[in-house]
């Protein structure tokens, strides 16, 4: 089996500035125009934009959120776990992977607007996967979490907060 260093080499893949390694594949020619997007949004947008996303080992994907649906694909490697606040505040652990007999799903949706991250269910393993946003995906769109302010808004949850957030 190909290890991590493989993929981010083959895939030309860099550091993430939420935690792990990407590269965009893809961003769409067509432009929405500001007017014609929801008033969240900040200036015009490709129509949608795709990503490598590969996380190695203890590496995290650290809570952030962005402004648009995002679609996560999973590809090789182990399961992950993406831990997702959505915007009416419920919470829940999606796991992304190949073992559907463990409650795996190959794709799932991340609401625009929720606080979400993710992490290796085997940290000795890898997992690549692909991330699809449409509106497409501007770093103005952008949020990575505040620690104190999410334990605010999710005091349940601290401890998970504490491990996925940059201090």
């Amino acid at each position: 089996m190909k290890d991590a260093l493989y993929w981010i080499n083959k895939l030309d893949l860099q550091p993430h500035p939420e935690g792990g390694y990407y590269r965009e594949t893809f961003r769409a020619r067509e432009i929405i125009p500001e007017a014609g997007l929801p008033p969240r949004f900040q200036g015009p947008h490709n129509m949608s934009t795709a990503i490598y996303y590969l996380l190695e080992k203890t590496d995290c994907s650290h809570f952030h959120r962005i402004q648009a649906d995002e679609v996560w694909h999973f590809y090789t490697g182990s399961s992950l776990c993406l831990h997702v606040f959505n915007p009416l505040k419920f919470y829940s652990c999606i796991r992304l992977g190949s073992q559907p007999e463990a409650g795996d799903v190959y794709q799932t949706v991340i609401p625009a607007g929720s606080w979400f991250a993710a992490h290796l269910l085997d940290t000795e393993e890898f997992a690549l996967v692909g991330c699809t946003v449409a509106p497409g995906f501007e770093f103005r769109d952008f949020e990575l979490g505040q620690q104190q302010d999410l334990i605010q808004q999710f005091p349940d949850h601290r401890e998970l907060i504490e491990k996925l957030t940059q201090s």
